[in-house]
């Protein structure tokens, strides 16, 4: 009797620890309705929060692009808008490939870099699925959007759109073309593996996809794990032009 008592005491408590660790984020997301990071958590493992052109964080608010969050929405998330921080759709369907997609929205890839690691155990999962859901009580759309765009990675030391789109093709958010925008969305994935600067060739082929569905094509935009190989698969129409590349993606590509 003693001893069952004793396991009761053990499992309660190491459950009300379970719960306190996977409730454990500093700040609290509501902190984020009014305050914008710094350095996040992701900053700080990537890179020990060193930055390429970062700038003011109310600067880089003032040059949210819509078409910009638009594609990004068509290639990260397309439920953003209607879920409420899980996509249980892209799950059963990542579940049915047999889990080798990825499902995260963008609430959890801000999740992620806000207060987590870019390690993939359940334990990490679950706590990113249950501070999404946090968020998404604590913050409206709009809100977690801005947040995201200012806090993902384009690229080695390259954090936030702002800095991205000045690094990549000089100009401010609002200034890129559908071609530019899509280049950064397709960049997301996989920053550091191929970028509009580093072998740009996985992240064009996706950027096209991109633009098809942008577009009104009706082939989906797959989503993919960061550091993988995106598998294209054959657009359908309207067939697009031949997008030639930027002149300051070949520039930066074959600079000395």
């Amino acid at each position: 009797m003693q001893k069952a008592r004793i396991a009761a005491r053990v499992v309660l408590v190491s459950g009300a620890l379970f719960v306190a660790w996977l409730l454990a984020v500093w700040p609290p997301p509501v902190w984020w309705r009014t305050h914008d990071p710094r350095c996040t958590a992701m900053m700080r493992i990537r890179s020990g929060c060193r930055t390429v052109g970062r700038s003011d964080r109310r600067a880089d608010q003032r040059s949210a692009s819509p078409l910009l969050e638009r594609i990004i929405i068509i290639a990260e998330d397309s439920r953003f808008k209607t879920h409420h921080g899980i996509d249980f759709i892209e799950l059963r369907d990542a579940w049915a490939a047999g889990g080798h997609r990825g499902a995260s929205t963008i609430t959890q890839q801000l999740a992620k870099n806000l207060y987590l690691s870019p390690s993939r155990s359940i334990f990490r999962k679950l706590k990113e699925a249950v501070t999404a859901l946090r968020l998404e009580l604590a913050l409206n759309k709009d809100r977690i959007m801005t947040l995201y765009l200012d806090v993902a990675e384009f690229g080695p030391g390259i954090w936030g759109v702002n800095a991205a789109s000045v690094a990549y093709f000089g100009v401010a958010p609002p200034q890129l073309t559908d071609a530019q925008a899509a280049a950064l969305a397709a960049t997301l994935p996989q920053p550091r593996a191929s970028n509009p600067a580093f072998r740009p060739a996985r992240m064009l082929a996706r950027r096209d996809l991109i633009l098809a569905r942008y577009y009104g094509g009706k082939t989906p935009v797959p989503p993919i794990n960061e550091d993988s190989i995106p598998e294209i698969p054959e657009i359908e129409p309207p067939i697009l032009p031949v997008i030639p590349a930027d002149t300051v993606i070949d520039s930066l590509v074959h600079k000395p």
